[in-house]
C-alpha cells in the first residue's frame, strides 16, 4: 500500500461523480478487490468473495473497509465509470516512465523510441454482443504504444473489434523528435504525412516512423547510398512513391532500406522518414518492435484480461485498466527497490504475501538471497 498513491486515486474518483452508492463499498474497496483478483488470478466474482471472506480479519490491513459481496462487486464494475481506473492507470504509468527514463535501449539513441501495435482478446458473442467483430465472433482490441525504455505502455485505447488498428493513428498525438516503430498493418501514407511531417513552427522537430514495406509498394528510386553488405544491408535508398493515391497522400521522399536476416534467411524491407541515422541502426530499431509483442504476451499470461468478471463494456474496460495499473505498480516497485528480480517474480511475491505485514523490500531481498544461493548438488535431479 505504501507504493499506491491514494491521493491521486481519490482525485480520479472525484473527477467522475457517480450516483452509485459508495458508503458501504467505496471505489478504493472495488479497486483493491480487483487488484487482489489480478494478483491471485481468481476465476470469478464468487471466487474473489470466498477468498477475501476467508481472510476477513486481515482485510483492514489490506485497506478494504467495505462489505464484500459478489453482487456488490458486480454492480460496481458495471456502473462505476471505468475512466476512473483509466486515469489512475495513466498516472501510475507517468510515474513509471520517469523512473525508467534513464534506462538504455538496445540501440544507441538519445531520442525516445515507441513501439505501436494492437492485440485482440477473443470474447463470446452471445455474452458480449456490444463487441461484435464478425457474425459469430466478438473481440476487444488493445491499441498500445509502448515506451521501449522500461517497456512501459504510454498510450492504450480499448475498442471493439470493428475498429481497424490503423485508425488509432487519428487518436495518437506524435511526440516531436521521437521514433515510432510499427508493423505493416499501420500503413497509411496520408496519416503518416499528416502526423509525422515537420510542423510549420521552426522551434519544433519532426517525429519519425520506422515500418515494414508492403511487397506491392510502387516507388521510384531517387538516390542510393553506399553500405557495407557484410552487415546484412542490401540497399539504402531515397525513394518517391509513384502510385497515384500514395504519391498524393505523401509527396515527400521516404527512405527504403533492405536488410538480409541471415539467422532466419529472410529479406526485410523497411520504410522510414529519417535520413540521418545509419541504415543498420534503423534495421535494429525495427527489431526492438518485438518488445510490444512480449508485453502483450506477458500481461495475457500473468494478468487476468482474457476472462472477465462482467459482461458489459464498462466492466470489461474496468478490469483491463486495473490490470494495467497492476503492471505499472509492479514496474514502479521494481525500480524503486533497485532490484534485478523479474516483474513476474515480484508479481508472485505480491500475490502470496498480500495479507502479511512484512515490508515488500524485505520480501524481495529474501528472494534475491535465495536466487544467489548456490544450488544443492546433492538434490535429486529428475531429469538427469
Amino acid at each position: 500500500m505504501e507504493h499506491l498513491p491514494l491521493h491521486t486515486f481519490h482525485r480520479c474518483v472525484q473527477r467522475y461523480p457517480s450516483k452509485y452508492p459508495t458508503k458501504t463499498f467505496s471505489h478504493l474497496d472495488q479497486f483493491l478487490c480487483m487488484v487482489f483478483a489480478q494478483l491471485t488470478y481468481r476465476e470469478s466474482l464468487r471466487d474473489i468473495e470466498t477468498c477475501l471472506h476467508a481472510h476477513q480479519a486481515k482485510l483492514y490491513h489490506l485497506g478494504i473497509r467495505g462489505n464484500i459481496a459478489k453482487s456488490t462487486l458486480a454492480d460496481a464494475n458495471e456502473q462505476r465509470d471505468c475512466r476512473i481506473y483509466m486515469d489512475f492507470a495513466m498516472s501510475l504509468i507517468q510515474t513509471a516512465r520517469k523512473l525508467y527514463a534513464s534506462d538504455s535501449l538496445a540501440v544507441e539513441l538519445e531520442q525516445t523510441v515507441y513501439a505501436l501495435d494492437t492485440t485482440t482478446i477473443d470474447l463470446c458473442l452471445s455474452v458480449f454482443p456490444w463487441a461484435r467483430f464478425r457474425s459469430t465472433k466478438a473481440v476487444v482490441k488493445m491499441h498500445t504504444l509502448l515506451d521501449l525504455r522500461g517497456n512501459i505502455p504510454t498510450f492504450i485505447h480499448i475498442s471493439d473489434g470493428k475498429m481497424h488498428e490503423v485508425n488509432v493513428l487519428d487518436i495518437l498525438i506524435p511526440e516531436a523528435g521521437s521514433f515510432y516503430i510499427m508493423d505493416r498493418g499501420f500503413t497509411d501514407f496520408a496519416r503518416w504525412y499528416t502526423k509525422h511531417q515537420a510542423p510549420s513552427t521552426k522551434h519544433q522537430a519532426q517525429a519519425f516512423f520506422v515500418t515494414r514495406a508492403k511487397s506491392n509498394l510502387l516507388f521510384r528510386r531517387v538516390y542510393s547510398r553506399s553500405m557495407d553488405k557484410a552487415t546484412g544491408l542490401r540497399c539504402d535508398q531515397t525513394i518517391a512513391l509513384t502510385a497515384p493515391k500514395a504519391s498524393k497522400d505523401n509527396p515527400q521522399h521516404l527512405r527504403r532500406i533492405k536488410f538480409y536476416d541471415a539467422e532466419h534467411d529472410k529479406h526485410l524491407v523497411f520504410l522510414a522518414n529519417n535520413f540521418d541515422l545509419p541504415a543498420l541502426t534503423i534495421a535494429r530499431l525495427y527489431r526492438c518492435r518485438w518488445q510490444v509483442e512480449l508485453f502483450f504476451k506477458w500481461i495475457k499470461q500473468h494478468l487476468r484480461i482474457k476472462r472477465f468478471y462482467g459482461s458489459t463494456e464498462n466492466a470489461v474496460k474496468t478490469q483491463i485498466w486495473i490490470a494495467i495499473s497492476v503492471y505499472a505498480l509492479v514496474a514502479i516497485v521494481k525500480k524503486r527497490l533497485n532490484t534485478e528480480t523479474s516483474l513476474y517474480t515480484i508479481l508472485q511475491i505480491f500475490g502470496l504475501t498480500l495479507f502479511e505485514k512484512t515490508p515488500i523490500d524485505q520480501l524481495v531481498k529474501n528472494e534475491e538471497v535465495q536466487m544467489d544461493t548456490p544450488e544443492n548438488y546433492n538434490r535429486l535431479n529428475l531429469f538427469n
